[in-house]
């Protein structure tokens, strides 16, 4: 029997491996391969403070406890403790459960200052995550902690209360008692989830730096009284000068007799005008303003 001529082998393309693999598309990203879940994600989670990713980065942790009592007083959407709890950065207590680290609360005595880095990093800092307008509703009694806490003066940079003294939410209290306490590098972790977060360093920044020289909580204290002092001495300096800037207006004697009684009249209505705005006009510090920074330590920890 004559051979068989030899003919060519077909040349099958091999299959593609079933599995995981073939469920992911590749994306260029900062030379990186997405999945598309991974991209789902990363694309779903675009909120009003910006996107955020749901896992937090290895390479920013935070190696103490934070965590909240959380009381949901706010829109989930604009909550920045919610924010910190689906990224992995924050733990949510129940309403009695105990934590043995510093608690940022109204109810506290002292102010939280440099003297309580210790318990930081042995137990942590908690927050109580609750609205300003709904205090009475919180139970203060089952939440207490063996190291409660206010902050001391600071402004609000968040969305909500923008330029509002004590005013802080959630996350702005957290990073303002790792500020104090010397932990710089966990309040700009959780900041940085925030589009607005750099905004409370820049504002805030002359006044932590001073109660970072402070030892103890009467040093924050009396610090905090130093700044307010100096607040409100500016405050009235400016308006001595809009004063002075006022007289400036007064008609010169000399050319009265160029004005009707029309003029004068019209003069000192823009004189009142003036005086009725203050400081106001040239962005200082309101009357209102000024009470806000006379009223005392405020909690600093709620929206």
């Amino acid at each position: 029997m004559p051979p068989r001529k030899a003919t060519k082998t077909a040349q099958h393309k091999p299959h593609r491996k079933q599995g995981r693999y073939n469920r992911e598309t590749k994306y260029q990203n900062q030379n990186e391969v997405v999945s598309e879940v991974v991209l789902e994600e990363r694309m779903g989670q675009d909120d009003l403070e910006g996107s955020e990713e749901e896992k937090g980065d290895d390479t920013h942790k935070i190696d103490v406890p934070v965590a909240m009592w959380d009381f949901n007083h706010c829109d989930p959407r604009r909550c920045s403790g919610k924010k910190l709890s689906r990224l992995g950065l924050i733990i949510d207590l129940r309403v009695g459960q105990r934590f043995r680290g510093i608690v940022v609360t109204p109810e506290g005595k002292q102010p939280v200052s440099p003297s309580d880095r210790n318990i930081i990093a042995e137990a942590g800092l908690a927050v109580v995550e609750c609205s300003w307008a709904r205090l009475g509703e919180v139970p203060f009694g089952k939440i207490r902690s063996p190291h409660e806490r206010l902050l001391p003066y600071l402004i609000a940079t968040n969305p909500v209360n923008y330029g509002k003294p004590w005013r802080l939410n959630c996350v702005e209290a957290l990073a303002a008692a790792f500020y104090i306490t010397g932990f710089n590098h966990y309040a700009d972790v959780l900041l940085e989830k925030f589009s607005w977060g750099h905004s409370f360093w820049k504002v805030n920044r002359d006044l932590i730096t001073r109660y970072q020289t402070c030892n103890s909580a009467a040093d924050i204290v009396t610090m905090q009284e130093r700044i307010l002092a100096e607040a409100e001495a500016t405050y009235n300096q400016s308006r001595q000068q809009d004063n002075d800037n006022d007289d400036l207006l007064v008609a010169n004697p000399n050319h009265a007799h160029r004005l009707s009684s029309t003029d004068t009249e019209s003069e000192s209505e823009i004189q009142n005008e003036d005086d009725s705005e203050g400081p106001n006009s040239s962005g200082n510090l309101s009357d209102s303003q000024i009470k806000d920074l006379a009223t005392g330590l405020g909690s600093s920890s709620l929206h």
